[in-house]
């Protein structure tokens, strides 16, 4: 009987909460900040890209030690014993901009400000795609320059540090003045987050392709290299032709006419907003029939 009432009160201090004390919550106060703020540092920089590699190689070492597939376990211990220092070594520049950044702002000030409203990110709609669709077309009537760049689910932080801040939203007068020749804004490419132009005078890495034609100058390289390390996409409009074309995935599709741009930016509508917006909209109707019912 002893025995039995002593297996008891271990199964049930199993399944008991452990004392928490103040330190405890500070403790985990920290570590979610910490972590918080690591992840919204990935989250924006393309260390975000290699995060997710990290995770497939974290399923495959999974997956091969469940199997015992020792070739591939082998192959795994020896890229991770290597991959840390690789990492350091080619993320450089991201770990020390972070740890800048890391000191420059208050994090706690930052973790506890709830204001949705001034974080809310504006939606890319169809007014965003007639005022970018026109600005193309008119500057190229004329043969001004441009260069823009759309951000997509990979973080372009690094892209709108190397510009000058706009925050503004998408209209096609903004962006005519802001490549119009001899004007602090030309040179350079204009970065565009959500529905709002945020950068403008951005430098993008420049394509090293050997495929890419010589007719094509600096602006249509940088519009290909920028699609080649992200999943972005780019409009560069022609200075000596005035011929619209979008770079994706590394590939430049050339001359294109107002349906085809436009066909290219509706990829960049929010496809979970839509639905979320017929739903709400579904039992608005849904509403109103039982109202009328009663």
């Amino acid at each position: 009987m002893h025995n039995i009432l002593a297996n008891i009160k271990e199964y049930v201090s199993l399944f008991s909460l452990p004392h928490v004390g103040t330190n405890d919550v500070i403790d985990i106060i920290i570590v979610s900040i910490i972590i918080y703020e690591v992840i919204r540092w990935i989250r924006n920089t393309r260390a975000w890209t290699l995060f997710r590699g990290l995770l497939v190689l974290v399923a495959f070492t999974i997956i091969a030690t469940i199997f015992q597939l020792h070739t591939i376990m082998w192959i795994l211990e020896r890229f991770f014993s290597i991959g840390i220092i690789a990492v350091l070594i080619i993320f450089q520049p991201e770990l020390r901009r972070g740890l800048e950044s890391l000191g420059k702002k208050n994090i706690l000030l930052n973790f506890l400000n709830f204001d949705e409203t001034s974080k809310e990110k504006e939606e890319f709609n169809d007014k965003s795609i007639q005022a970018i669709t026109k600005a193309c077309v008119e500057m190229g009537k004329v043969k001004t320059g441009a260069l823009i760049v759309f951000e997509r689910e990979d973080g372009l932080a690094e892209i709108e540090r190397t510009g000058i801040p706009i925050d503004a939203k998408i209209t096609s007068q903004l962006l005519i003045n802001i490549f119009e020749h001899n004007t602090p804004l030309h040179d350079g490419a204009v970065l565009i987050r959500g529905g709002r132009i945020v950068a403008a005078t951005c430098y993008l890495p420049l394509s090293d392709s050997l495929d890419i034609g010589k007719e094509l100058g600096t602006r249509h390289r940088a519009a290909i290299g920028m699609s080649e390390v992200s999943d972005s996409i780019s409009i560069a409009v022609s200075e000596e032709t005035g011929g619209i074309s979008i770079a994706e995935h590394g590939k430049l599709y050339r001359n294109l006419d107002v349906e085809s741009l436009k066909r290219f930016l509706r990829v960049m509508k929010p496809h979970e907003t839509e639905q979320k917006q017929k739903k709400f909209k579904f039992w608005k109707v849904r509403d109103k029939n039982e109202r009328k019912n009663q």
